[in-house]
C-alpha cells in the first residue's frame, strides 16, 4: 500500500509542470493524516506544498480532490481536479449575478489615463482599463470622465480600476477590483448600477472567492514574471493557467502579467478569451502598430 508520501512523490512527478514559486520542503502528510485526512489526500496536500502551492490553495485543491474522487468513486493520481463542483461552485444560472460581457474580450489594454484611452481606442482596442493613480478625486473623476467620453462612439469596452465610486457616478461601462477591495465595494450598489465587474485573482482560494461575487469576469494572474507590480504570488505558469481556465470555463477569463508577443499563443491555447497587456503598448515606441500585432496574434492570424 502506498504511504502518503509515496503518493505526493507520484502527483509531484505527474504535475511538475504545477511547480511554481517556492516549494515547501517539510513533510506533513503524516500530521494531515492525523488531523483526519485519508492517505490519498493528505498526500495530495503534500504534493501541492511541495509544487509551491500557498497552503490555503493547497487546501482547495486537497478538498476538491476529495470531492472528485468521492463523485468518480476512486481516486486517480492522473486527474488534475477541474470539475466546478468538486469545488463547490455553482453551474447553473446564478440570482445576483453582475451583468455579462463578451466572452471572449480580446486584447485587453491596462492604460495609464484618458489620453492614453482615448489614443487606443481609436485604434479599435477591444476592451481598456483605466488604472490612474491619485490621491486627488477632482483629478480621478475628471479623467474617468474623459475616458469615458473617449469610448462613447467607438466598439470598446472601457474597465475603471479602483474608482467604483466615481464609476457609478460617471455612468462607466465596468470596473475592474483586486481582492482586498471585495471587503470594502458595495457589490449590490455596483450590480444594480448596471456595472460590470471584473476580479483579479491569483489562484484557487481567491476564483473561489471572487467566483461567489458572480462578477461578469476573472483575471487570471501573474502569468509570467513582471515589474509593474509587486506580487504577492509567484508566477503562476502555463500549466496552473490551463487547470484554472479549465475549472473557471463558466466565465470570460481575462490572462495578466508578463505576457508578450512571443507567449501569446501559448497563453490562448490555454482557453482564455483575453490577454492583458500594459508595457506591450504603452512602452513600444509604436504602440498603434503593436496593437495591430497583438490583435493578430490573439485572433490566431499570425
Amino acid at each position: 500500500m502506498n504511504t502518503s508520501t509515496d503518493i505526493a512523490q507520484t502527483l509531484v512527478r505527474l504535475h511538475a509542470g504545477m511547480l511554481a514559486g517556492e516549494p515547501r520542503t517539510e513533510n506533513f502528510a503524516s500530521q494531515d493524516q492525523q488531523a483526519g485526512w485519508d492517505a490519498e489526500h493528505a498526500g495530495v496536500l503534500q504534493a501541492c506544498r511541495w509544487l509551491g502551492f500557498l497552503e490555503h490553495d493547497a487546501l482547495c485543491v486537497a478538498r476538491a480532490w476529495h470531492q472528485q474522487s468521492q463523485r468518480t468513486g476512486h481516486f486517480s493520481t492522473t486527474d488534475w481536479p477541474t470539475d466546478p463542483q468538486d469545488f463547490g461552485i455553482p453551474t447553473g444560472p446564478r440570482e445576483q449575478a453582475f451583468t455579462a460581457c463578451p466572452r471572449a474580450l480580446g486584447l485587453y489594454a491596462v492604460l495609464p489615463d484618458a489620453q492614453w484611452i482615448a489614443r487606443m481606442a481609436q485604434t479599435g482596442v477591444k476592451t481598456l482599463q483605466l488604472r490612474f493613480k491619485s490621491e486627488d478625486q477632482n483629478a480621478v473623476r475628471q479623467e474617468v470622465r474623459s475616458a469615458i467620453q473617449a469610448v462613447q462612439d467607438t466598439n470598446t469596452l472601457l474597465f475603471i480600476n479602483d474608482h467604483w465610486q466615481i464609476a457609478i457616478e460617471e455612468g462607466a461601462y465596468g470596473v475592474h477590483l483586486g481582492q482586498e477591495d471585495l471587503e470594502d465595494a458595495p457589490l449590490k450598489s455596483l450590480r444594480l448600477a448596471g456595472l460590470r465587474l471584473g476580479l483579479s485573482t491569483h489562484g484557487y482560494a481567491e476564483m473561489c472567492r471572487a467566483d461567489a461575487a458572480n462578477p461578469s469576469y476573472l483575471a487570471l494572474g501573474a502569468i509570467f514574471p513582471t515589474t509593474l507590480k509587486r506580487m504577492a504570488t509567484a508566477p503562476q505558469g502555463l500549466s496552473r493557467l490551463k487547470a484554472y481556465a479549465a475549472l473557471m470555463r463558466h466565465h470570460p477569463l481575462v490572462a495578466i502579467g508578463g505576457i508578450d508577443e512571443a507567449r501569446i499563443p501559448a497563453v490562448m491555447q490555454s482557453g482564455v478569451g483575453s490577454i492583458a497587456v500594459v508595457r506591450a503598448i504603452t512602452g513600444s515606441s509604436q504602440p498603434e502598430q503593436a496593437v495591430r500585432t497583438l490583435q493578430q496574434l490573439i485572433e490566431g492570424k499570425l
